[in-house]
């Protein structure tokens, strides 16, 4: 089945069960005519001598028709609408009220994707359900939930790739619900089964990636190897990190002394591709292919390349023997 999805002040887009479609209205200089019961020659029969003229109501006609292409699906207002009301917590007074925000599998009427598209995106942005309704957790939350989770990996001496479900339940089930410590192990692990047990292997990336967040959203601008001194001890111990986890995360300022680090998330950039280009230019003047593809890579249709959205929104020139890209049109 297919289904159109879009509110009154969106592009409407046609949805299957697993992509997405722009419509677009599109004229042809041929008639087309509708004709109910209407047979194709390959239909009927093809003996010359039963031929017969059929006589055939045209109910209605038509000079255009929809065109539809393949389109990336608009997920990030589902991210948007999630965080209205992110989950702080058993204890949240919000969530005692039931004041907060619920949505179920309505999510599929409000956003222009598919449903698989929205499953998935859902699982990109790790929303789990909570008493029947999606929610996406509050980042202190999580932050809090990943805590105990590490603590408790460093006080057991485990070895980050052999985390056991059933014994961190357990231990932490005092502290936090057990769909919470199953759902961080989830979101920052690889789930696997060994000898009947269920474990988790913990990713180093995310994990590192995200303390990062937490260290760079209290701070305007952070010094650069302060930072990442900083960084390398509030993480786990046993754990490295590296700035190239950081991609679409933070941005590193080459140009200032001393070189600095900020946040710049790309699901708060604009999805619209030449606002979001815009948006990168106001930020930053020139910007190397490295540093933007993090910032620019979502927007890639099927079968497009970074190379090809650059050249169609960027100018590119060289700058002391680097290639750099800047806006094509005058940024206000």
């Amino acid at each position: 089945s297919l289904v159109i999805r879009g509110e009154k002040d969106e592009q409407a887009v046609l949805c299957s069960k697993d992509k997405t479609y722009d419509m677009k209205i599109a004229d042809t200089s041929n008639m087309l005519l509708f004709i109910p019961g209407c047979k194709t020659p390959e239909e009927l029969n093809a003996d010359a001598a039963s031929c017969n003229i059929i006589h055939s109501q045209i109910a209605g006609f038509s000079n255009n028709y929809w065109e539809l292409r393949r389109c990336r699906p608009k997920l990030k207002k589902l991210r948007k609408i999630l965080m209205e009301d992110p989950y702080e917590g058993p204890d949240s007074q919000k969530d005692q009220t039931l004041t907060f925000s619920k949505y179920t599998t309505d999510l599929l009427s409000l956003i222009q994707a598919s449903e698989e598209e929205i499953l998935h995106q859902l699982q990109v942005i790790d929303a789990c359900k909570i008493e029947g309704y999606w929610r996406i957790l509050d980042f202190d939350y999580e932050m809090k939930l990943l805590n105990h989770v590490t603590q408790l990996i460093d006080s057991e001496s485990w070895p980050f790739s052999k985390v056991p479900l059933r014994v961190c339940l357990e231990e932490l089930r005092c502290l936090e619900p057990r769909e919470m410590i199953q759902h961080i192990l989830l979101s920052y692990g690889r789930k696997y089964v060994d000898d009947g047990e269920v474990y988790f292997e913990m990713r180093e990336d995310k994990i590192c990636r995200a303390i990062a967040q937490m260290l760079l959203q209290n701070a305007v601008k952070f010094n650069l190897s302060e930072f990442e001194e900083v960084w390398q001890q509030s993480v786990p111990e046993g754990m490295t990190t590296r700035l190239d986890q950081l991609k679409g995360l933070a941005l590193v300022d080459k140009s200032s002394r001393p070189e600095t680090i900020f946040l710049l998330k790309v699901e708060d950039l604009p999805e619209n591709n030449q606002e979001r280009f815009n948006s990168l230019f106001g930020i930053r003047e020139k910007w190397t292919e490295v540093d933007i593809t993090p910032y620019i890579q979502d927007l890639c249709a099927e079968k497009q390349t970074v190379g090809a959205l650059l050249t169609k929104y960027a100018r590119s020139s060289m700058l002391n023997g680097v290639k750099v890209y800047n806006s094509r049109r005058p940024i206000s």
